[in-house]
């Protein structure tokens, strides 16, 4: 481990090197990439420090207590020596968690796209709430979001929405989102009281950036309408909504949020951006190995996931077995526990893997 963290601290050398120089801000794209190796090897280059300091301070110690003949400055020393060993141990479990893989699109700005699946407008209705619990956990983070696209039905109820989470960091929060949420309750329409099961997708893109993936416009059809759903808004009056079609794969993308055409354009030339490196990057991944299919928040959006069950007022996350007594909480916006409780379930896996 030491040889490689020397090798980190070196590198960090020559990125700040390379961040101070003038050529570097004439190209963008490589400034932008250079910070971002850079901000990402802070961390571990400030807990090398740390460890390296301690270290010292454990050889100090050790000195001052074989050689000195003070019965108390020898105590004072080895227990000196005892505080060390402690930050050196802690040190470098730190630093074994900080060296693991890094997810390249976690300080990324993130597209979440919500579906109402089988339930009809149960399904539809909880969509609306998925949608709510997340615009409201991304406020909690200090998160700003976008409303790109919805189409609602007369309850009030979403049949689709997408929306991006902007801010350093949202992806890391929201990528083990991905998949089947199932929600247990009796609607307001059942007159028997019976619980109904229904079920909604979710999927988490990371936003595409410019210098990773380039859309090739004479693949894409693009076309305005009318926007889809149920009220008599400005956008429903309008030809202002933009569909793209992106005519290899098929995928469409709508966006009719803003009042102008070309802002609704350039909002969904960025979801299909990011639609489309999703493609390719699971596409990459799968001729590489299985390893998405043995971590924590594979993002395989035909997987089950949760489920939210009314009567017991509880939330369970299926793939690490957690229970929340706290539905309603969890529902507008506190979801800290659950998302912690991933992000820890994801490095032991990884943690796991580098023991093997």
């Amino acid at each position: 481990m030491d040889k490689k963290l020397e090798a980190l601290e070196e590198k960090y050398a020559s990125l700040a090197e390379r961040l101070e120089s003038t050529a570097i801000m004439s190209d963008m794209a490589a400034y932008a990439k250079c910070m971002k190796e850079y901000k990402a090897l802070t961390p571990i280059i400030d807990k090398y420090h740390e460890y390296k300091a301690a270290l010292a301070d454990l050889g100090d110690a050790e000195e001052i207590a074989a050689e000195t003949d003070d019965a108390e400055m020898r105590s004072l020393a080895q227990e000196q020596a005892a505080q060390s060993r402690a930050s050196i141990d802690r040190c470098l479990g730190e630093l074994k968690v900080l060296l693991l893989p890094r997810d390249p699109n976690d300080d990324k700005n993130v597209i979440i796209e919500i579906r109402s699946g089988a339930g009809g407008d149960e399904a539809a209705l909880f969509a609306y709430e998925l949608y709510r619990m997340y615009t409201m956990y991304a406020e909690k983070c200090g998160f700003r979001t976008e409303l790109l696209y919805v189409n609602e039905t007369e309850l009030k109820g979403f049949k689709e929405v997408s929306f991006m989470v902007v801010g350093e960091g949202a992806y890391s929060k929201f990528k083990f989102e991905s998949g089947v949420h199932r929600v247990q309750r009796v609607p307001e329409t059942e007159s028997q009281g019976r619980i109904h099961t229904s079920t909604v997708t979710v999927a988490v893109l990371p936003e595409a950036e410019d210098f990773e993936f380039e859309l090739n416009m004479d693949e894409l059809e693009i076309t305005t309408h009318r926007s889809a759903g149920a009220g008599g808004q400005h956008v429903n009056k309008t030809e202002s909504a933009i569909r793209i079609i992106h005519i290899p794969t098929g995928t469409v993308v709508d966006c009719q949020d803003e009042r102008s055409q070309g802002k609704n354009k350039e909002k969904a030339l960025k979801v299909m951006k990011s639609r489309l490196a999703d493609l390719e990057r699971q596409k990459r991944e799968k001729e590489i190995s299985s390893e998405r299919r043995s971590q924590i928040g594979t993002g395989d959006r035909s997987e089950r996931i949760r489920t939210y069950n009314f009567p017991q007022g509880r939330v369970t996350d299926h793939r690490i077995g957690l229970t929340l007594y706290a539905l309603e909480p969890f529902l507008n916006g506190a979801m800290d526990e659950m998302v912690e409780a991933l992000i820890t379930a994801d490095r032991a896996e990884k943690l796991a893997q580098t023991d093997d």
